[in-house]
């Protein structure tokens, strides 16, 4: 992405929220745009100034993180803000629910400060991003789950050429479109082409979900997914 990557940070403490907001605002390319207390006011301010990415904290008073992501990223949100979720807390019930209502990312806050940054661009640059704890409990929850109730994924995923199933499959490993093009031996402009008919095919807001949709169409398991190991960028 070209220009400044704009940046909101909402969180309930104080300090939390000036240290994050200094450290962007000390990396070239990126510049903090504001800081939230709640969730209420989150939704506000990323309505108000459109930022790039919003950094969430997921326990605020009030609206939490999760509900503030929902209506940041659903109809009638701002369009183009992508929102990356900030938490000490590697709970199942926050990864979910954080995906679930649109997140583009999940990080927790003990991340090194480097990791941080590049998360931010990675989610600004339309990518997926999620810790490797996180993505190692996707996998472990789909694989203990089995068979899911609702529209049977094979319906969609059979509407898939070969090329973008293995697409899907590495996607869903882990790798990055530049990764996948090198193992593939195709350009990344073609790797990202199959990209984007895999969010179309498959009804997907972004490439978190493409993941969780390789996991529940089990073209991918814990077995062989790799993605526990290697998974901070599900791209």
């Amino acid at each position: 992405m070209s220009g400044t990557v704009r940046v909101l940070v909402a969180d309930d403490q104080y300090l939390v929220r000036a240290s994050f907001g200094l450290l962007i605002d000390t990396v070239p390319g990126l510049e903090s745009v504001g800081g939230a207390a709640t969730g209420a006011e989150a939704v506000e301010l990323a309505r108000e100034h459109r930022p790039d990415v919003v950094l969430m904290d997921v326990r605020m008073p009030g609206m939490d993180g999760v509900e503030a992501t929902r209506a940041i990223t659903g109809p009638g949100g701002p369009p183009g803000v992508r929102v990356l979720i900030l938490t000490t807390f590697d709970l199942d019930e926050y990864v979910h629910a954080g995906l679930g209502a649109g997140a583009s990312g999940f990080l927790l806050k003990n991340a090194p400060p480097e990791e941080l940054i590049r998360a931010v661009r990675v989610v600004a640059e339309g990518e997926a991003l999620l810790a490797p704890s996180v993505t190692r409990r996707l996998i472990e929850r789909f694989t203990a789950e089995g068979p899911r109730t609702g529209p049977d994924p094979d319906a969609a995923l059979g509407r898939l050429t070969d090329r973008e199933r293995e697409v899907l499959v590495l996607v869903a490993r882990g790798l990055s479109d530049t990764e996948i093009a090198e193992r593939l031996q195709r350009s990344r402009a073609t790797v990202k082409t199959h990209v984007g008919a895999l969010l179309h095919k498959l009804a997907a807001r972004d490439r978190a979900q493409l993941v969780i949709a390789a996991y529940e169409g089990g073209l991918v398991t814990a077995g062989r997914g790799g993605g526990g190991e290697r998974g901070q960028r599900s791209a």
